[in-house]
């Protein structure tokens, strides 16, 4: 991305704070003419004290001397602090208010995006979110450069430069062709330090992604007594780390020496220049410091450049990233417009193939028909296709081929948050926000008063447990169990109340009593509902009206539990292994005692 280009990729979020811009480009201009006055109040006061030492009269003169230039240069002072101060305010509230506003922007933005951005490998959470925090920092650092540092210090430069013309036309030719010789060699440097910047950002990315997976995944570590395995991976990204950062010094250090060089030679030939011109009478004593101070403002911009060009390619760097999140418009989730009067829960499915952003193959040819205000169970070994079903069925993808219908209507032309404000999903692991039991409940429902929640908890054999605790409903939901935590998803579903009901292994996660009870509340609320249900267990199972037998991504069989039992296939097959993992003889022979 060039510069240029990322201007113009800003420019929609400056624009609105026009006001904040001209304020400060206003002060920037009374600045850069404020910080000029000190090189002519030099000059002023060397040419004005050899007069007086030449005439004799040096108290009354000098004492005159001192008065003007402290009245001028105090009176200077003021103007360019309140100048500094105004610049100053204006581009940091100009900064913070674009931080806050990319930020806000990226954020509703990957809210918009399909499951399968987030599934790409690219974006993992650890990567997606150092693509972001970094891509907000050094975007809103270059446009605190910009108005803070970058513009007051070029202002100042070209009006120093156009002052060093009007005083002297040779001294300002040698500002005029320095300044140019600089830039060059920093963008030489810049053009060589590119890649190491690419690659620090992939490192980080890296880092940041694997920090996060350790932190996860630190009960199995230590489980494996595997920390000094992890510690190598990190340790191998840290050093490949050093590496390129020492590469990446070597070279700033190179060539800002190469600009320093070039710098002193600038203010080498200025004194030469201004001394030959003093010899010959051309020029007062005075005007070799006045044309050095010029030449210094002129410079000022040229000593923070190795800086200021590092900021800005670092945003150059990291911009790429960002904006790739923020303008991914092919991943934006697809939505249509119809919006039924009411959902009866008639689900078909029709020659579907769906894949995997990963290439994983997940469904082919499926075709199945799951009635309304039926309790249908998928079953089927791990990976047969029954959980992607699910994400198909909620519009969290797209098939690839074939149709899906939903009271005869296709998947996709319904609107997608009328669609999901219809459909209850409890997943076999639910998230919990930070927040309260109270809040995670009412997550289902935000309008529900406190009253419905407690209901909702209830109904899903939770609203005990909860007064037992010290702070009751306002106790932090992640202090509560597994199992808990797994109710507080089920309560959600109460509160939503939808006619739909997709329950991925609901009571994967609770013990006996708790699945038992659990099972109580489900039964409830399934009646009158269309519900589909993915679970190993035979309780939920056998009380389904219709099962769908999945294996590798297609379905094989269909039907009630006797006639599927009694095809001596695939469901009789996995029925018996449930039987035979929970020794159901020896639970038959235990009942008979």
């Amino acid at each position: 991305m060039s510069l240029t280009q990322l201007f113009n990729k800003l420019f929609p979020f400056i624009k609105p704070y026009s006001s904040l811009i001209f304020y400060t480009l206003l002060l920037t201009v009374i600045g850069s003419f404020a910080a000029q006055v000190n090189a002519f109040i030099l000059k002023y006061t060397v040419d004005r004290i050899g007069e007086i030492l030449n005439g004799g009269t040096v108290l009354l003169h000098s004492v005159e001397l001192l008065l003007i230039i402290s009245a001028i240069l105090l009176g200077k002072e003021v103007i360019y602090a309140a100048t500094q101060f105004g610049q100053k305010f204006y581009g940091e509230k100009l900064r913070i208010y674009i931080a806050r506003d990319f930020a806000q922007t990226i954020v509703e933005k990957i809210l918009t995006y399909r499951m399968a951005f987030y599934t790409s490998s690219e974006n993992e959470s650890g990567k997606l979110q150092t693509r972001i925090d970094l891509g907000v920092s050094s975007l809103t650092r270059l446009v605190q450069n910009f108005f803070i540092d970058i513009l007051p210090l070029f202002a100042n430069a070209l009006v120093a430069l156009a002052v060093m013309f009007f005083a002297n036309f040779y001294v300002g030719l040698v500002g005029l062709f320095i300044v140019p010789l600089y830039f060059y060699v920093s963008q030489l440097q810049a053009g060589r330090l590119s890649g190491f910047r690419r690659s620090m950002r992939k490192y980080r990315e890296t880092k940041s992604s694997n920090i996060i997976n350790l932190i996860e995944s630190v009960l199995v570590i230590k489980s494996f007594v595997n920390e000094d395995v992890e510690a190598e991976k990190h340790r191998r990204i840290q050093y490949e780390m050093t590496e390129n950062q020492m590469k990446t010094r070597k070279i700033s250090f190179l060539f800002d020496s190469i600009k320093g060089f070039i710098e002193q030679i600038g203010v080498i030939i200025i004194i030469i220049l201004t001394a030959y011109f003093v010899l010959h009478g051309q020029m007062t004593v005075g005007a070799i410091l006045f044309h050095i101070m010029l030449f210094n403002n002129v410079s000022a911009p040229i000593r923070q450049l190795h800086r200021i060009y590092d900021e800005v390619n670092d945003a150059l760097i990291y911009s790429e990233g960002f904006f790739d999140v923020l303008e991914a418009e092919n991943e934006t989730e697809s939505s249509g417009t119809f919006v039924a009067p009411k959902i009866h829960g008639l689900i078909e499915m029709k020659d579907v193939d769906f894949e995997y952003p990963n290439g994983t193959k997940a469904l082919h040819k499926v075709n199945l028909t799951i009635r309304p205000n039926e309790i249908t169970a998928l079953i089927g070994l791990s990976g047969a296709g029954k959980s992607t079903v699910i994400n198909l069925l909620d519009k969290f993808y797209e098939p690839l081929q074939g149709q899906i219908l939903l009271d005869g209507v296709d998947l996709q032309a319904y609107d997608t948050a009328f669609l999901r404000k219809n459909i209850g999903l409890v997943l076999q692991k639910n998230h919990i926000f930070k927040g309260t039991i109270m809040d995670n409940i009412r997550y289902g429902n935000n309008q529900k008063t406190d009253d419905d929640v407690m209901e909702a908890a209830k109904n899903a054999y939770l609203h005990d447990q909860i007064m037992s605790l010290p702070k009751a409903y306002k106790t932090e939901a992640h202090m509560l169990s597994g199992g808990q935590q797994q109710r507080i998803a089920i309560a959600r579903m109460f509160l939503k109340n939808p006619p739909i009901i997709f329950l991925d292994e609901p009571t994967a996660n609770l013990d006996a009593i708790a699945t038992e009870q659990i099972k109580k509340s489900l039964d409830a609320i399934k009646k009158d509902r269309t519900v589909i249900i993915v679970s190993h267990s035979i309780s939920q199972i056998i009380d389904a009206t219709n099962i769908i037998v999945m294996e590798k991504g297609t379905v094989v069989e269909m039907g009630d539990h006797d006639t599927l039992y009694s095809l001596n296939g695939a469901y009789f097959r996995i029925f018996n292994a449930m039987t035979s993992s929970i020794n159901f003889n020896k639970i038959r022979q235990s009942l008979a005692e």
